[in-house]
């Protein structure tokens, strides 16, 4: 009892800590550089004003710092925040809720409701034990298979958000029958671990080809106007050597910083063979499964070639045929509270970000970044605008955002101070990938991982944050002399 009652008393100062800190933030003034950079913008519809601006990011960050605080579940701090924005004014309610009108937060819901579908309908259970037959001796085994899959599927999914879609059935599938699972407390025994890595594996999959992410090709047509030429060939012929060598590294970084309890399984492959003859011969539900997740990977890749299709649309039928097929039914809709949940902090968190976009707080962080290296040596000015860039992704919840509003503004910098213009221009965009997993709403894709209740939000913060930085230095260190060498 007094171990209870010294937690919460713990959680209340903590509680306190980040009211008091949201409150000084709120009421220190507005910076002078602020408000000069804000009176410089165009004309807008937007009824916005430095001081509104101010009080956005005060609330925004206030809502962060609870989170890596651990005072507040991620959930708890985001309606806290979106309440307080509304009421206080900063926002109109339109605004403030405009994330839920988004077509791929929905998207991410649906994929938690089909990842469901896979492991009921035994699929997913099929898959996870072909996969430990193959690869789970060990857990760093199970790893780098998972993140093998990711970068060989990446070319054909323009979308992290629908890749990840495809991958997190099978990862949540391959934790729960490793006899890890949220429900019973052992998720630290192997699922948080392969969560952590598949999450980590999106961040250079999708660094790795032009097409594996939508911000890629529309970063690449930005920098024609700078008269730099990248095409899929010069893409994936940076992005290789850096990317193989975290490819190798990552999954080892993980097992030291975030370790699963059970790292060797030397069993595993004979009892996934065991359990395989047992489920016997694929049954209805599996091939009505795999046919409807087969035809939403179709549509989803032709949907980079006909934007009519529409990818939350296509998720969204392939629900409609599992639920016409009994797969997935209304009773299953009871256990998917974090589904609900996941929705809800997502979208209040990408709309405060937008926000803090369009009222111009992105472009006057990132101009100060940029102002920071006039007169120094290139190199310098190189790697402190690479790391700027990575470090600004705190403040954003849309990696296509951050590179639409600051991809123009550090290459233009960066060419002045004299950095080779294809070097930058190609870390600028390889970094939109490599820093997604900064923060828990860093990439959409990080959410469906999240929202599994195998990992949490502050484990995010700190394990994400070391990625991030092993992730930096590789690129900057052996990438960008690559890069050089290659182009």
């Amino acid at each position: 009892m007094s171990r209870h009652l010294s937690e919460r008393t713990k959680q209340r100062r903590l509680q306190l800590i980040v009211l008091l800190f949201g409150l000084i933030l709120w009421f220190l003034p507005v910076p002078s550089g602020l408000d000069a950079f804000i009176s410089k913008l165009p004309a807008s519809d937007l009824q916005f004003t430095s001081q509104s601006t101010w009080h956005l990011f005060a609330i925004f960050i206030t809502a962060i710092f609870a989170v890596i605080l651990n005072a507040m579940p991620i959930f708890t701090s985001s309606i806290l925040a979106v309440s307080a924005i509304v009421l206080t004014g900063t926002l109109t309610a339109k605004q403030a809720f405009s994330g839920f009108a988004e077509d791929w937060i929905l998207l991410i819901i649906v994929a938690f409701l089909i990842a469901s579908s896979v492991i009921k309908s035994g699929l997913g259970k099929r898959i996870a034990f072909l996969i430990i037959k193959k690869f789970g001796k060990t857990s760093l085994g199970l790893s780098y298979s998972i993140i093998a899959a990711d970068m060989f599927i990446a070319p054909a999914f323009p979308s992290n958000t629908a890749r990840s879609g495809v991958l997190f059935p099978i990862v949540n599938a391959l934790a729960a029958d490793s006899g890890s699972k949220v429900s019973d407390g052992t998720r630290k025994k192997l699922g948080a671990y392969l969560m952590m890595s598949s999450m980590a594996g999106l961040t250079i999959s999708s660094s790795l080809w032009l097409t594996a992410m939508a911000a890629n090709p529309a970063g690449a047509k930005m920098a024609k106007e700078f008269g730099v030429n990248i095409t899929y060939a010069s893409w994936a012929i940076a992005a290789s050597v850096p990317v193989i060598l975290l490819y190798f590294l990552l999954p080892w970084v993980l097992m030291k910083v975030y370790p699963p309890e059970v790292k060797e399984t030397p069993d595993a492959p004979e009892i996934a063979q065991q359990a395989l003859d047992k489920m016997g011969e694929i049954h209805r539900n599996e091939w009505i499964m795999g046919a409807v997740f087969i035809g939403m990977v179709a549509l989803w890749i032709a949907s980079s070639f006909f934007p009519v299709i529409n990818k939350t649309a296509v998720a969204f039928l392939g629900l409609g045929i599992l639920m016409l097929a009994n797969v997935f039914t209304m009773k299953d809709l009871d256990g998917e509270g974090q589904a609900l949940g996941t929705l809800v902090w997502f979208a209040i968190l990408y709309a405060i970000s937008v926000y803090l976009n369009k009222f111009g707080f992105m472009g006057w962080v990132g101009e100060n970044a940029a102002t920071m290296v006039e007169g120094m040596a290139w190199p310098v000015a190189y790697v402190i605008l690479i790391f700027s860039y990575v470090l600004i992704h705190y403040f954003f919840v849309s990696q296509t955002a951050q590179m639409l509003a600051l991809f123009t503004v550090f290459l233009g910098v960066a060419i002045e101070a004299g950095v080779p213009a294809e070097l930058m221009a190609l870390m600028l965009l390889f970094a939109t990938n490599f820093n997604a997993m900064i923060t828990p709403q860093g990439s959409s894709s990080n959410v469906i991982y999240l929202g599994s209740g195998y990992i949490e939000a502050g484990e995010v913060y700190r394990v994400g944050g070391i990625v991030t930085l092993v992730n930096t230095i590789v690129f900057l260190t052996v990438g960008s002399a690559w890069i050089l060498m290659v182009t």
